[in-house]
C-alpha cells in the first residue's frame, strides 16, 4: 500500500512539472513574460491568493471548505478603509481589520462545530451574509481617499532589498504555515481530524478546536490579502474580493490537497498558486479576455480534482 507522504511526493512532483512546463511554454511564447519586471509582478500578484490559498489549505486538510474568504477579504478590507478615511489612524484601522478577519473566520469555525452545519452551506451562508454588510456598510459606492497611509502604501506597494513587501509577507507566512502543519502537535492534528476524525477523537484530539482554529486562521489570512489589495488599488470597491474563494480553492487543488481532507502539503499549495498566477499573467500578455480566464481556472479546477485520488 502507498503511504499518505509517497502520494503527497507524487502529487507535488506532478504539480512542480505542471509549472515547469507551464514556465517553459510561455518563456519560448511571450519574451515579455521572461523579463525581471514581469516576473516580480506575478509574484506580487501571486501574493494575495498565496495568503488566501494558505489558509484554505488548513481548512481543507480538515476535510471542510471556506467559500467565504473572498467576502471576509473584501468586508475587512472595506471596513479597514471606512475606519481610516473617518479618520481613523492606520495603526489601529490595520490591526483592527486582521483581528475581524479572525473573528469572521470564527463566526465559520462556530457553525460548522457548535451547529454542526455542512461547511458548504455554513460558508455559503456567510459568504452571503458578509457581501451584504460590504454593500449595506458601503452603500455600493467605493471609498477611496486613502492616500497618505504610509503603513497601508508599504504593504501593497512596497519594496524592500528589491522584492515587493507582499512577497515577503507570503514567504513569511509561508514558514509559518509550514512550521505548523509539519512540526507541531497542532499540525498533526489538522491532518488526523482530515483523515479520520473517529479515531482523532478517541486520541483525544479535540475536533471542534482544531477546526475553530483553521477556520479563524482562513479568515485571518483572507484579512491580509485584503489589507494588500486595497494598497494596491488605493480605494475600497463593492466588489472586493469576488471570485477569490475560486482561486484559493484551485490553488490548493493543483498544489495535491486532497479536497477529502487529510493529505497534502503547503509547499504544495504554493506551487499551485504560481501556477494561477502564471497562467493569469501569461494569459493577459496574449490578450485572452477575462471572461475566457474565468472558464480557463474552472477546468483547471476540474482537472485537478479529477486527479486526486482520494476523493
Amino acid at each position: 500500500m502507498i503511504s499518505r507522504n509517497r502520494i503527497d511526493t507524487i502529487k507535488s512532483l506532478g504539480s512542480v512539472i505542471a509549472l515547469m512546463l507551464l514556465v517553459t511554454i510561455l518563456s519560448i511564447a511571450q519574451a515579455q513574460f521572461r523579463t525581471t519586471s514581469n516576473i516580480l509582478v506575478v509574484l506580487r500578484q501571486a501574493s494575495i491568493n498565496g495568503l488566501v490559498a494558505f489558509g484554505m489549505t488548513g481548512v481543507i486538510l480538515t476535510g471542510g471548505i471556506d467559500l467565504s474568504v473572498g467576502s471576509v477579504l473584501g468586508l475587512t478590507a472595506m471596513l479597514a478603509a471606512g475606519m481610516m478615511a473617518a479618520g481613523v489612524t492606520e495603526l489601529v484601522a490595520i490591526p483592527l481589520a486582521l483581528l475581524l478577519g479572525a473573528v469572521f473566520g470564527l463566526m465559520n469555525g462556530l457553525l460548522v462545530t457548535k451547529l454542526r452545519l455542512q461547511p458548504f452551506i455554513a460558508t455559503l451562508i456567510t459568504m452571503s451574509i458578509f457581501r451584504g454588510f460590504i454593500l449595506i456598510y458601503s452603500e455600493g459606492r467605493p471609498i477611496s481617499g486613502l492616500a497618505g497611509y504610509p503603513l497601508l502604501s508599504m504593504i501593497g506597494r512596497g519594496d524592500f532589498l528589491g522584492i515587493p513587501v507582499p512577497v515577503w509577507l507570503l514567504a513569511v507566512t509561508f514558514c509559518i504555515f509550514l512550521f505548523i502543519l509539519n512540526k507541531t502537535t497542532l499540525g498533526r492534528r489538522i491532518y488526523a481530524v482530515g483523515s479520520n476524525p473517529i479515531a482523532a477523537e478517541l486520541t483525544g484530539v479535540s475536533i471542534h478546536k482544531t477546526k475553530i482554529f483553521v477556520y479563524a486562521a482562513s479568515g485571518l489570512m483572507a484579512s491580509l490579502a485584503g489589507l494588500i489589495l486595497l494598497s494596491r488599488l488605493g480605494s475600497a470597491q463593492p466588489t472586493l474580493g469576488t471570485g477569490y474563494e475560486l482561486d484559493a480553492i484551485a490553488a490548493v487543488a493543483l498544489g495535491g490537497t486532497s479536497m477529502s481532507g487529510g493529505r497534502g502539503r503547503i509547499y504544495g499549495t504554493i506551487v499551485g498558486v504560481l501556477i494561477i498566477a502564471i497562467l493569469s499573467n501569461g494569459l493577459n500578455i496574449m490578450g485572452v479576455p477575462a471572461f475566457y480566464q474565468e472558464a480557463i481556472k474552472g477546468f483547471v479546477i476540474l482537472l485537478a480534482v479529477l486527479s486526486d485520488p482520494g476523493r
